[in-house]
């Protein structure tokens, strides 16, 4: 999959791509547009972190490279890529519940805060990357 060099940007199939784990200092990009919002990217080997006019849509612990990643507050989708283990979190639904897939398989359950926030770790290999669906029940 390898990273973004740009840092984000529109992909071919019109879903969105970002981030770069390889990076060794913080790098930022604001006022990226896509779909009427304005998104907003930090990311370095660290954490990545992509904001939606303001509000957080994605982060993760270490930075992370996604891709394909479309969706709302009832359904998300992306494939991620990063340097080993990671965390992440997504913006969706307050006090939802949800349904994690990874390449296929349900990892389970997840309800969300009063925030919206979901948190869920995924166990990767140097380079490898996952396939992430998150549904509403």
């Amino acid at each position: 999959m390898g990273v973004v060099e740009e840092l984000i940007t529109k992909n071919e199939a019109g879903t969105l791509d970002f981030g770069n784990y390889l990076l060794d200092s913080k790098t930022k990009k604001d006022g990226f547009q896509f779909e009427g919002a304005s998104y907003k990217i930090k990311t370095f080997k660290e954490i990545t972190k992509l904001e939606k006019n303001g509000a957080l849509v994605y982060e993760s612990v270490p930075g992370s490279t996604v891709t394909n990643f479309k969706g709302g507050n009832d359904a998300i989708e992306f494939d991620v890529e990063a340097p080993g283990d990671l965390s992440f979190t997504v913006e969706m639904e307050p006090s939802a519940e949800y349904e994690l897939s990874v390449n296929g398989t349900s990892a389970g359950k997840i309800k969300t805060n009063v925030g919206g926030k979901l948190s869920a770790s995924l166990e990767l290999d140097e380079g490898s990357k996952a396939s992430v669906k998150i549904t509403k029940c």
